[in-house]
């Protein structure tokens, strides 16, 4: 096994042990990394913790049905912990909704009599009796500070793009340096305010404080408006404009600015200073103007604290997290704005996209039996499913009432049904996942955003734009990259609302097809039809609220996209919308391959690689996710379409380093090749495996790289072995590769016998790559990848998911072979200055 590449994350060393007795595979037996139920698990794991604060209840629980086996083809397992950290959160006065909730799922169950939740905020106290009588568990309270700090540390280390800063509604996420992470300036704004000091894990000290925070905003403010509520106070405050309340300097000195000491005239002189000098009942002041202004004033002050305690520190870094942020666009401004005003530009705020969850991720942390020993960066993958308890055909805990509410939770209904009927049951009245905001609101109350700002301030607190956390333990970070910390997977840049809007449309006009081959897979029943017209507003919903707010899921990428169309694909039980075009183009592809590869042989060694190359170029063409492609199929059979393709492979092609790779080539260049495939079919039959055919008669090792779940029509690592015995059958070299590299063990027992001749021992594998999306992010791949990969000298990347919308800009510590055909014009034009149908063959030697 290759030892992992990354920032491990170090915590208890006690493991609880895993109950392998009467294990038994669930879903498709035919996957190859089956998903195996533990039904005899202990229940000691510590699955569940809560932060109950004044005003919300938030709740962290791990799945315990995910915990599996990882199997390899060798039929070697290893006990693997995973399984997802779910988010959710509750309104405290709703409390019974939530012991509800638990119940429902049975998260209490644990230690009988002795059984315990971890719980952090003053509601561990307040609550502690309920949960005794309504669930028969015991409250373990853990203090407060403790668990802020240590899941700020969690999340810094363990999600990629978690810190962010906000300046003028627009959201931008850092990446850090793990190394470099400590020391941080910790600021918790609360009712009052705590600032602590971090040095390392569980290692911190409160520096400085104030008791001017949220619940002075919220006190005062309740005093001179008359809100009920802190939402409510915030709400006005959007809607305000604090010059009737405040002192300017421009008040002071004839609308003029103070130039001479750096102060502009709109600079706030006095917070409420202007109401000195009026004749005025508070009654004749907008209850809009003085919220507007009390934030003001809280959150600079907050600010300058801050600067000037991590100042006196030496401390570069400043996050910001409490109830008064909340994912709050405008206070988050405002803090931001203070620290860029007395640090002169020299520092900035951040924040955490799960800054809502640290207490209650600390309080799951602190239960020594977590499970989450050495937990690496890389092992973290964040989904976003509609917030269904729908798993596996059945309903664990009651069906949603408001879908859309993504998080939410509700017991109203008396008869259980799937939340899938009632998406369906809902109709066009479902627009999105989470609230959404109209042009000009903030998505919280439909208030108007300030004309100063002319951008949408939204409110996170009412779904806290987290997903679900996955824990993969067999993923790892591909060795074979260059650079691990600098490497980014994506080419194409979604920062550019053009890109942005470009994509999205892309998306929405291929979604008809998509469906329609979704439901033809599953037989066109009603059932699939149903669930094909769900799953298209689902996704839909995704993409709106992306276009209203690109950051809302994290950092955005064409990859991420992708993968989240097919998450929601298999969301709503397609798990392979393409099947019977699959098996319809591998038969007819598999049907010309023995004429392809006479053809192949008659040519001398020089000849036969450049027409491989192109071969691999031009049966690329076949990929149902390009339009382009998608109006070819209507006009012929893919053979057809695969002979034009052929005719058109003329050189120079748009990126040609062709004669370089040549020169590389010879018997024995490489020891170990991977080569990452794409499309069924044509593409992988007709272009690739000859390909890997000719490498294995060179003597080189070679690795067939698929996805590890099914996505469009591309080959899977499961249907790959089928294809390569099929293949087997009439071609010798296969046939010995392919029972050298274990291939055919199973899949040749009832071939009839046939003379052989000596084989060569030279292997041809195949492994899953760990992902199921058109695209691949190699920070994340499966530990059978990052195995096979340690001894390989050549990476082929095909296609233009794997090597065109990420991967192109990849450098790795190995020759690489980037080979794909553009089928995008504005693809085309921005990456190569190209046209559609034009090719890439990018070599990249090891230098």
């Amino acid at each position: 096994m290759v030892s992992p590449v990354g920032t491990s994350i170090q915590r208890s060393s006690i493991r609880p042990l895993l109950d392998l007795s009467d294990a038994a595979i669930h879903g498709n037996f035919e996957e190859r990394d089956p998903t195996i139920l533990l039904p005899n698990q202990s229940d000691d794991i510590s699955h569940l913790s809560l932060d109950i604060g004044g005003s919300l209840i938030k709740l962290i629980y791990f799945s315990r049905h995910e915990d599996f086996l990882v199997n390899d083809k060798r039929n070697k397992s290893s006990p693997i912990l995973g399984g997802r950290l779910h988010f959710i959160k509750f309104e405290t006065h709703k409390i019974n909704e939530c012991l509800e909730f638990i119940r429902s799922k049975q998260l209490h169950i644990g230690d009988g009599d002795n059984a315990v939740i971890k719980v952090t905020g003053g509601g561990a106290y307040k609550f502690a009796d309920l949960f005794k009588e309504k669930l028969g568990v015991s409250i373990e309270k853990e203090d407060e500070i403790d668990c802020l700090v240590t899941g700020a540390n969690f999340l810094l280390q363990a999600i990629r793009h978690e810190a962010f800063t906000h300046r003028e509604g627009h959201k931008e996420f850092v990446q850090i340096d793990h190394n470099e992470l400590y020391p941080y300036l910790l600021v918790n704004i609360g009712s009052g305010v705590s600032m602590m000091k971090v040095d390392g894990d569980r290692k911190f000290q409160r520096v400085n404080g104030t008791n001017v925070g949220g619940g002075t905003y919220w006190g005062l403010g309740k005093l001179l408006t008359k809100c009920n509520s802190f939402d409510e106070l915030l709400e006005l405050s959007q809607k305000g404009d604090s010059r009737s309340v405040d002192m300017l300097v421009g008040d002071i000195y004839g609308g003029l600015d103070y130039s001479k000491i750096g102060l502009s005239a709109a600079t706030i002189a006095s917070s409420f200073g202007k109401v000195i000098s009026e004749d005025k009942e508070i009654e004749d002041y907008r209850p809009e103007d003085i919220s507007l202004s009390l934030l003001r004033m809280i959150s600079y002050n907050i600010g300058q604290i801050s600067y000037l305690t991590a100042l006196q520190l030496g401390i570069k870094r400043i996050f910001f997290g409490g109830y008064f942020i909340r994912g709050h666009a405008y206070t988050m401004d405002t803090i931001s704005f203070a620290i860029q005003f007395w640090s002169k530009g020299g520092a900035e705020a951040m924040f955490l996209r799960h800054e809502g969850f640290l207490g209650a991720l600390g309080a799951f942390m602190s239960n020594n039996k977590h499970g989450l020993d050495h937990l690496m960066v890389h092992q973290l993958v964040e989904r976003f499913p509609m917030g269904a308890p729908y798993t596996g055909g059945k309903i664990h805990g009651p069906a949603l009432g408001n879908l859309s509410e993504k998080a939410s939770f509700y017991t109203t209904h008396v008869h259980v049904i799937s939340w899938m009927e009632k998406f369906v049951q809902k109709g066009t009245q479902i627009t999105d996942p989470v609230p959404m905001a109209s042009p000009r609101t903030t998505g919280l109350g439909g208030f108007e955003a300030p004309s100063s700002k002319g951008d949408i301030l939204r409110s996170d607190e009412s779904n806290l734009n987290v997903g679900v956390l996955h824990l993969v333990p067999s993923l790892e970070v591909f060795p074979l990259l260059a650079n691990p910390k600098s490497y980014e997977p994506n080419t194409i840049d979604l920062a550019d609302p053009n890109e942005l809007e470009y994509w999205f449309t892309v998306l929405s006009e291929h979604l008809p097809d998509l469906v329609d081959k979704a439901v033809a897979s599953e037989g066109g029943t009603d059932d699939a039809r149903r669930r094909g017209d769900a799953f298209a507003r689902a996704f839909s919903a995704h993409l709106a609220r992306l276009m209203e707010e690109p950051a809302a899921y994290g950092k955005l990428g064409l990859a991420n996209l992708l993968e989240l169309r097919e998450e929601c694909l298999r969301e709503f039980n397609f798990f392979d919308a393409y099947r019977t075009i699959k098996q319809r183009e591998n038969e007819a592809s598999l049907a010309v391959l023995p004429d392809l590869l006479l053809e192949l042989d008659s040519m001398n060694e020089e000849t036969r690689l450049l027409t491989l190359i192109e071969g691999v170029l031009a049966a690329n063409i076949f990929d149902w996710g390009s339009s382009a492609c998608v109006d070819l199929y209507h006009k012929g059979t893919i053979i057809e379409i695969y002979r034009m393709s052929r005719k058109k492979m003329q050189r120079p092609w748009r990126v040609d380093d062709f004669d370089a790779f040549r020169e590389r080539m010879g018997f024995g260049a490489h020891k170990r090749a991977l080569l990452f495939v794409d499309n069924s079919g044509a593409d992988v039959i007709l272009g690739m495996l000859p390909l890997a055919r000719e490498l294995l008669r060179r003597g080189t090792e070679v690795v067939l790289v698929a996805n590890s779940l099914p996505a469009l029509n591309d080959v899977t690592a499961v249907e790959l072995p089928k294809i390569v015995a099929e293949a087997a059958k009439h071609c010798d070299i296969l046939r010995g590769a392919a029972e050298a590299g274990g291939l055919l063990v199973d899949a040749m027992n009832n071939i009839l016998e046939v003379s052989r001749q000596k084989l060569p021992s030279t292997p041809l594998m195949v492994v899953g790559n760990g992902c199921g999306s058109p695209c691949i992010d190699l920070r994340q791949v499966s530990s059978d990848l990052a195995a096979v990969a340690k001894d390989a000298d050549l990476v082929i990347l095909e296609g233009m998911g794997r090597a065109l919308h990420t991967n192109y800009n990849a450098r790795f510590k190995c020759d690489t072979l980037k080979l794909a055909m553009v089928k995008n014009q504005r693809l085309a034009e921005k990456l190569i200055k190209g046209n559609i149908y034009d090719c890439v063959c990018r070599y990249e030697p090891l230098r």
